[in-house]
């Protein structure tokens, strides 16, 4: 799919509404006041972007007592802070919320009639708590860190220098950190109409009556299934057969029953041909299954996907290539300019908080440790990566999925979660937990686990997969009782009993009946 040019969704300097939270915000994340200092001779590092890949880079390179300067044009804390992780998981707790108040019924809870929803309160709470988590990402903190920070255009103008607000930085090294951005499919009339991102959609101070979203990956099954449980009747255009295509199919499933028991119209093998506005609403005309349909809403919500920030940034200059993907990189996050570095979004496929933590650190030790008088270069090969969706339930995974483990014939055992004692008391019982094991032995090769904290149950085989253990440490370990992670050890167990084969069951019984 085609995209739109980059929109920037704030001037700069700017976030709505304008109340206390945000105000506060603005203050930690682009003071309004903010004088930048006065290049200080030659840094070790000059970083581009302070989203989290940046943020880490500097904090970790002016700890270790280098000489670091970082630029941001807009809001330091990037998209994480700003309009991702932290305002996303923050309503989707309301929303559980909500969602559990219509279900107390089965827990004794009644006379629900007086109960007031109240979404203006629901971004209220939002803006309250991403405006407390700011001061982490702060500028003033950063400059207390010894980080130069500068805010304003950073451009190459050389291969050891930068502008900044008309002043050049001179540098050994630099790291590229300036993230991704939502990308907006090219669809005749959705400019003119108008349509929220992730970037605009936090803006909201009143619930859209009618909302339609269109993508059925990760960012748009957790919005989906987030206003449809605050009340807005919500309609979900996916390309293709069956939601949040990287993952399993079943597990997909699971979590689209769910939206759709909720109340989120799917409409699945969707394409949109043009949008109009009619009297102030917007008219979605698609084509379903080769036939012409129109849909009316109130807002529409894109969520197809991320595009790197590439532009502006002088790359041509250096001899920095990039394309569509992003900043082109090796294995050790270096580009083709070898004292330029990048990092996190905008060059790594993994667009995730935790990878732009990960491959910052990558950074750090190749930019300021090179081979051989260093620390010995690292390299994005080492990496293990979870990731999860917060739907309700969670899909986290890690490693290769069903797909790729039926490819490569690979063992695989899946385990329920109506199986398990804690889920069923808690009313969690939709899901299951999976692993992929090298046929032969106890290696993991990939997990996934469908549960409403699955999230928080994935952890035990990224680290195992990680360090090198094997599926029969999982087996071994105590797990308290009764808790949802006794899955991760009862999809072990699944294994460790499968390699009770019949050879060994018979050696056995000969053995307890020469003990007898």
């Amino acid at each position: 799919m085609t995209q739109e040019e980059p929109v920037w969704p704030h001037e700069f300097g700017v976030v709505i509404p304008d109340d206390e939270y945000n105000q506060t915000l603005m203050k930690n994340v682009h003071p309004p006041l903010w004088v930048n200092p006065a290049p200080s001779g030659k840094y070790n590092l000059v970083v581009i972007g302070a989203g989290t890949a940046g943020l880490v880079t500097a904090s970790i390179a002016a700890a270790l007592g280098a000489k670091v300067a970082m630029i941001e044009r807009h809001l330091m804390g990037g998209d994480c802070l700003n309009v991702g992780c932290v305002p996303s998981k923050g309503i989707i707790r309301a929303s559980r919320v909500w969602s559990d108040i219509r279900n107390a019924g089965e827990f004794g809870v009644s006379a629900l009639e007086a109960v007031r929803y109240d979404f203006g309160t629901v971004m209220e709470r939002m803006r309250r708590v991403r405006a407390r988590i700011s001061h982490v990402d702060s500028a003033d903190r950063y400059r207390k860190m010894g980080v130069d920070l500068f805010i304003g255009e950073g451009r190459f103008t050389g291969p050891s220098q930068i502008e900044v607000a008309g002043v050049p930085l001179h540098f050994l090294q630099a790291a590229i950190c300036t993230g991704a951005r939502a990308a907006a499919p090219k669809i005749p009339g959705l400019k003119e109409a108008g349509y929220l991102t992730n970037e605009t959609l936090f803006n909201l101070t009143q619930l859209p009556q009618r909302m339609a979203v269109i993508g059925g990956g990760p960012i748009g099954c957790e919005m989906a299934q987030c206003f449809a449980r605050f009340g807005s009747d919500v309609a979900l255009f996916e390309q293709g057969g069956h939601l949040l295509p990287r993952e399993d199919t079943d597990a997909a499933r699971i979590v689209q029953a769910q939206m759709m028991k909720e109340g989120v119209f799917i409409i699945f093998e969707s394409k949109i041909i043009g949008i109009t506005l009619r009297g102030g609403k917007k008219v979605i005309q698609y084509r379903e299954n080769g036939e012409m349909k129109t849909s009316e809403v109130d807002e529409i919500l894109v969520g197809i996907g991320r595009a790197p920030n590439v532009e502006g940034l002088g790359l041509e200059t250096v001899g920095v290539e990039y394309d569509a993907k992003g900043v082109k990189v090796n294995d050790k996050l270096q580009t083709t300019r070898s004292n330029i570095y990048a990092a996190g979004d905008v060059c790594f496929p993994y667009k995730f908080t935790h990878t732009a933590d990960a491959t910052a650190q990558i950074v750090i030790q190749n930019a300021l440790f090179p081979h051989p008088f260093g620390l010995g270069y690292a390299t994005t090969d080492s990496l293990v990566i979870p990731w999860c969706t917060y739907t309700d339930p969670e899909i986290a995974s890690v490693g290769i999925n069903g797909v790729e483990a039926s490819r490569r014939g690979v063992e695989t055992f899946t385990y329920p979660l109506n199986e398990v004692d804690r889920a069923i008391l808690n009313g969690q019982e939709e899901g299951f937990a999976r692993i992929h094991v090298q046929r032969g032995t106890d290696t993991i090769l990939g997990a996934t686990i469908v549960a409403a904290h699955a999230g928080e149950l994935i952890s035990p085989f990224t680290l195992a997969m990680r360090k090198g253990l094997g599926l029969g440490e999982i087996a071994g370990t105590i797990i308290p009782y009764p808790t949802q992670a006794e899955v991760v050890k009862k999809v072990a167990n699944a294994w460790r009993k499968s390699a009770l084969t019949e050879r060994k069951k018979k050696l056995l019984r000969r053995w307890f009946a020469f003990r007898r």
